[in-house]
């Protein structure tokens, strides 16, 4: 990928000491990436296992940044973000908090909704605690989700609209939301907390919706997808990862809450349309009953607002869908689609 001169914003990050819990999951690795290209002092949390697994940075490197190696480039730390004394350890010292671990995955949180409460909820309560102790601390962005705005009451979808989660993935993440507000409002924890729409790109699960399409694509003209006509605003992730980057660096974001989105609506259909055209071909979508979602439960229309965003601390999305998807199908043409459960997240 193309590598971008740093706005003049994210120089202030140059030499920070920041921590990036969730380090190993989609957006966490391409933020890891994009700290080190700024010259941070990086350590990222990663959740333990046996093997010592990193999680998405073991799919290697995507912009050059972090080496297959990469000792030389962050300092990795092990445990769980259920875990107080975990999280007591990774932050000391610590200037600048980028919370991204979560448990995600929308379908899994109909069948376990307690172990998205624990992770989302009470993980970030952990962090937060332990955040309250670290002297040198001057920001804890914590990472949101469109999804907790629900289907669309009216769009654009700017920082007012109402919190309405459809999930147990997405009430977890309204109560992590407002557990980093009480912590701003109670102790003075310099709080931002970042709202991405439906973020896509390198790396990503092959069980999300994007993925999905082009590892079929590429084996056949036939696509099985859930519901095509639900709309969302898809931001690349390198652009997710700098405005979670841009939202760090400036002291108007502090105490606010801002989307990330790049402000234009694609149905999952229109996806398959243009996946189609940059592989040179017509796809049929054959409707699959088992990736619908509740009835009640699905979000039909995400659009999001990025002025503030814009106004706050200069941030605009860069990369086109036609770009971004260019690049995505690009990553997944060079690696095993056969055997996708190797990039499981």
């Amino acid at each position: 990928m193309t590598k971008q001169k740093p706005a003049t914003i994210l120089k202030k990050l140059n030499g920070a000491r920041v921590l990036v819990t969730g380090a190993g999951g989609f957006i966490g690795s391409h933020l890891v990436e994009l700290l080190c290209e700024l010259g941070c002092d990086v350590t990222a949390f990663f959740r333990y296992t046996s093997h010592g697994s990193r999680g998405a940075l073991d799919f290697g490197s995507v912009s050059g940044s972090v080496s297959e190696s990469s000792d030389e480039k962050y300092r990795c730390v092990f445990g769980d973000i259920r875990d107080p004394e975990s999280c007591q350890r990774a932050v000391e010292g610590t200037e600048y908090i980028f919370h991204l671990a979560a448990q995600i995955a929308i379908p899994y949180s109909y069948l376990s909704p307690r172990d998205f409460l624990q992770v989302n909820a009470i993980g970030t309560a952990n962090l937060l605690q332990a955040a309250r102790e670290v002297g040198s601390l001057k920001r804890f962005v914590a990472t949101s989700t469109s999804e907790v705005y629900g289907s669309a009451q009216f769009a654009p979808i700017d920082e007012s609209h109402p919190l309405a989660p459809q999930s147990p993935y997405a009430a977890s993440k309204v109560a992590s939301d407002k557990m980093a507000e009480s912590y701003a409002a109670s102790y003075g924890l310099p709080v931002t907390i970042i709202r991405p729409f439906n973020t896509y790109g390198p790396r990503q699960s092959p069980r999300a919706v994007i993925p999905t399409i082009i590892s079929q694509a590429l084996k056949s003209s036939s696509i099985r997808l859930g519901q095509t006509n639900t709309k969302r605003d898809f931001l690349f992730a390198t652009d997710t990862a700098r405005g979670i980057a841009h939202c760090a660096a400036s002291a108007k974001t502090k105490g606010e809450t801002v989307n990330l989105c790049s402000g234009i609506e694609t149905s999952i259909g229109g996806v398959v349309d243009e996946v189609g055209k940059i592989l040179g071909g017509k796809l049929t979508v054959i409707t699959d009953k088992k990736r619908v979602r509740p009835k009640k439960s699905e979000v039909t229309r995400l659009l999001g607002d990025g002025s503030k965003a814009e106004k706050l601390c200069g941030f605009k999305s860069q990369v086109s869908l036609r770009e971004g998807l260019t690049k995505t199908i690009e990553y997944w043409r060079a690696r095993t689609i056969d055997n996708p459960s190797e990039y499981r997240i």
